[in-house]
């Protein structure tokens, strides 16, 4: 459903920190977008909307509705205040070039061509940084939010060419985003069955808006979802937000900063890629170089064909580890067994050989006492 933006927008305005005029609702629209007429300029705009089924699209009885229902309409309501979406900027001879772009970042990585802090695999989910990254997840030195930290400069690559020509340069073209907005791109490439948890992009380090394009597949970003492991189960989200192959969403506002955000495994069902636009704050926060040396390791995964280890894979080699070394221990039993037989062998031949010579010793004086006595 198209956005009617050509009337004129009588909610208050304010500045964000980058340029970009945001009204009450917490939506951002460019300055450049506004035509002479004053109406925006808004035909690639969709707006979002939770996917049908959801607790509030059902259909209550008059006076059914209790509180808690009412706190959730409330909620959803400003979770889609502050989301934007445009289907029509790349098309599928564009998505296709930055697909396979794309495809070669997966090859550099497994040739080991990138920097430490630029490559962050997990099962079924590789993350590539470029321009800017941060501590997050395992990687704190202490959980919860606000204790995220920008690496020092040149500890991941630089953002690629193709990604500044394909993908930003057209954005601002199209008066998406303004010109040298972003300063940090993500490049996410999930399997099917990958997810990302439930997490709001630190507030202290990221301007807004948040810029999402997607690639190689459908997918839907979930709100306000709960998560529990062992094993991977996931709450009813509040909003479900579709995401079609080379859409771009924009989250700010509500959104971005008062509920999480999530990628489902239920919701991953082929390969799929997006790559994350944002501007890093200039006084963000910054580890120093021997924080860096400090902080605790990350899981690292053996590379497969896909680049990354499955759970199942890390499993079973764990196991076979496992089998190797008690066979290898076995063994070693094993030769300590023969060896202690060996030996208790030998000491046994030994003593029969001390004992038969005493004993031919012995009968030989007792031959010559006797026969010298009876002479």
């Amino acid at each position: 459903m198209s956005d009617k933006t050509s009337t004129k927008d009588s909610s208050p305005k304010r500045s964000s920190r980058h340029g970009i005029e945001e009204t009450s609702s917490g939506r951002h629209s460019s300055r450049r977008r506004r035509s002479p007429s004053g109406s925006s300029n808004s035909r690639h705009e969709k707006r979002s909307h939770p996917y049908p089924g959801n607790d509030h699209k059902k259909k209550r009885r008059r006076g059914s509705s209790s509180p808690e229902s009412e706190r959730n309409l409330e909620e959803i309501k400003k979770i889609n205040a502050g989301i934007r979406q445009i289907h029509d900027i790349f098309g599928e001879s564009e998505c296709r070039k930055i697909e396979e772009e794309i495809d070669e970042i997966v090859k550099n990585s497994k040739r080991g061509l990138y920097r430490k802090q630029t490559v962050d695999r997990a099962p079924l989910r590789s993350k590539y940084f470029f321009g800017e990254g941060y501590t997050y997840g395992a990687q704190l030195a202490k959980r919860g939010p606000g204790q995220e930290r920008l690496y020092p400069k040149g500890h991941v690559d630089e953002i690629p060419k193709w990604v500044k020509e394909l993908v930003i340069k057209r954005l601002e073209e199209e008066k998406i985003i303004p010109k040298d907005f972003v300063n940090s791109a993500v490049i996410n490439d999930y399997l099917p069955g990958g997810c990302i948890v439930s997490h709001i992009d630190p507030i202290h380090i990221f301007d807004r808006p948040i810029v999402s394009i997607s690639f190689m597949s459908d997918s839907a970003l979930s709100f306000g979802c709960k998560f529990s492991f062992k094993p991977i189960r996931v709450s009813k989200p509040l909003v479900s937000l579709p995401l079609s192959k080379g859409c771009v969403t924009l989250l700010s506002g509500y959104a971005a900063d008062e509920v999480t955000h999530c990628i489902r495994p239920q919701d991953v069902t082929s390969r799929r890629a997006v790559i994350i636009l944002r501007r890093v704050f200039p006084d963000a926060p910054r580890l120093e170089e021997w924080e860096v040396k400090n902080l605790p390791q990350a899981t690292h995964y053996k590379s497969n064909s896909n680049g990354y280890q499955s759970r199942r894979d890390s499993r079973r080699d764990s196991h076979e580890d496992s089998r190797r070394s008690s066979n290898h221990r076995e063994e070693r039993r094993r030769k300590r067994r023969r060896s202690s037989s060996s030996s208790s062998s030998s000491s046994s031949s030994s003593d029969d050989r001390r004992r038969r010579s005493r004993h031919q010793r012995k009968s030989s004086h007792r031959r010559h006492s006797g026969g010298h006595g009876n002479s």
